[in-house]
């Protein structure tokens, strides 16, 4: 197929790998010149991935409608809070007969919506597929065996997308929970940043494991009030992403908490870094869900308050301790 990956970051990157490997026909959009020049000559990203070879066929360009153009398939990586944007940029350029696969994890901060909500209200009238799942870009890019979901409520999207982006290495495993899918994604990101926290103040194994599972918990719990199947979030978009980005090394918004537990301000964080910590914005918005859906979700609210607040991380360990003994389970 004709193929665009709208996004060079790292993922989007891996992602572009994968399909020209698939012996698909793929244009990635980087909106850095230099990210252009090194995919093209040196077959590399070294900004936002180094030491990875990309497929000689992915041929990269700063046009979005040089790189939608004709596609049959395009995938969108760039993050959450600049998609509406970039969608708007090129209406005109994405075929109507296109399929839309969403790779970006978060929750818009203004509007509280989800990434494909956001694709279908700027590019009505196409399919639009959720892919999530555990999946560092790192090692996606190095083939190691890794399995994700694609969700749509059209299932011959969904299969389209499955049967693009699988191979050997990679699996594809179709759904059509989408709001699941989507909040398991964007979720476990803050969930990832209250664990690297608690990392950070030299906490062991037993409070890591406790954050995990009673973030699962809240994950759920909002997911389910914005209409989501509980059972979703018991697979590779909730439990299983969740605990990639709590545990690996590589997860960038458990770095994030890491930081801040040592000392480190927000806006010092964010200014050293070149790669985005979904989870920031992630954490505003589910604490805006919350507060909307009126559910507690006392994890979201602690990580807020240190992010935003300037709140002692270990004034909101102790808090989040100290809470009013209840049932584990939602009755």
């Amino acid at each position: 197929m004709r193929c665009a990956v709208v996004g060079a970051g790292a993922w989007g990157t891996a992602l572009a790998d994968l399909l020209a490997r698939n012996e698909h026909d793929v244009a990635l959009w980087a909106f850095e010149p230099d990210v252009v020049e090194a995919v093209n000559t040196r077959h590399a990203n070294p900004r936002f991935l180094p030491g990875a070879a990309i497929a000689p066929a992915v041929r990269a360009t700063c046009s979005l409608g040089e790189a939608t153009a004709g596609a049959e398939l395009i995938v969108y990586v760039t993050p959450s809070h600049v998609l509406r944007t970039v969608l708007r940029g090129h209406r005109d350029a994405v075929p109507g007969s296109a399929t839309l696969v969403v790779a970006s994890k978060g929750i818009e901060r203004r509007t509280l919506v989800v990434m494909t909500d956001v694709v279908r209200e700027e590019l009505p009238g196409r399919p639009v597929v959720a892919l999530s799942g555990p999946s560092f870009a790192t090692e996606v890019i190095a083939r190691q065996p890794t399995a994700v979901v694609a969700a749509s409520t059209n299932e011959a999207a969904a299969q389209l997308a499955q049967r693009a982006l699988s191979n050997e290495t990679f699996r594809v495993y179709s759904h059509d929970d989408v709001i699941g899918v989507e909040v398991g994604g964007a979720l476990k990101n803050v969930i990832a940043v209250a664990t690297g926290i608690a990392e950070g103040l030299g906490l062991g194994f037993n409070p890591r494991a406790a954050l995990i599972t009673r973030g699962l918990a809240e994950i759920t719990r909002l997911g389910v009030a914005m209409g989501a199947s509980r059972r979703t979030f018991a697979g590779l978009a909730g439990l299983g992403d969740l605990v990639l980005t709590c545990t690996g090394s590589l997860s960038r918004n458990r770095a994030l908490g890491l930081d801040m537990a040592r000392g480190a301000s927000l806006e010092d964080v964010l200014a050293r870094r070149e790669t985005v910590a979904e989870g920031v914005v992630t954490t505003q918005s589910a604490h805006a869900l919350a507060a909307r859906a009126a559910i507690e979700m006392p994890i979201v609210a602690a990580v807020y308050r240190i992010l935003f607040e300037r709140h002692h991380p270990r004034d909101a360990i102790a808090e989040l301790m100290s809470r009013e003994l209840r049932a584990e389970v939602d009755s």
